[in-house]
């Protein structure tokens, strides 16, 4: 998976390459093999040993594509799945030659988190229309043209699967 660390140019590749049992992992960042061993997981956050070093992570938030962590009291936003939103947002009618579509479709399934538009308003390409979450991440769902929203099919808590039609864009 591609991440990208905020202020730093580079993108970095990494995936776990073997399990060792006993939460232990060898991992590859970029070329370089890393030991990885988790001593510590919760809803606040992880305690990890990298290559015979300590180290603590705590989770701030998680949003769209985003991480906040505080790592060993060094503030750090990760971004993950770093072209995500330009994927949902081609898959759900946006680009290119899908501009005669009326119909804004999740490219996702998820619950409805936020919406951010109502019927009759007007809204510009690439504006937010509503916001869903699928696997603890915010992913915002973005018209695929200019035009006003007709018949929201949506509401708030509601879930969409794949493919189901949010609104028509006319």
């Amino acid at each position: 998976m591609d991440y990208k660390i905020q202020d730093i140019e580079k993108s970095f590749d990494g995936k776990i390459t073997e399990t060792l049992g006993n939460n232990e992992y060898m991992i590859k960042i970029n070329d370089n093999e890393h030991q990885l061993k988790i001593l510590n997981i919760s809803s606040k956050g992880i305690e990890f040993i990298l290559d015979q070093e300590y180290h603590r992570a705590k989770y701030l938030e998680q949003s769209t594509n985003a991480m906040n962590l505080v790592i060993d009291n060094v503030p750090v936003i990760i971004n993950m799945n770093t072209h995500f939103d330009d994927v949902v947002y081609k898959n759900s009618g946006g680009g290119g030659a899908g501009n005669a579509q009326l119909a804004l479709k999740s490219q996702i399934p998820g619950k409805v988190v936020s919406i951010a538009v109502g019927d009759g308003d007007s809204v510009k390409k690439g504006d937010v229309v509503c916001t869903l979450e699928s696997m603890k991440m915010q992913v915002a769902i973005k018209a695929h043209k200019d035009g006003i929203v007709k018949s929201l099919k949506i509401k708030e808590g509601a879930t969409v699967a794949k493919g189901d039609v949010i609104t028509d864009i006319e």
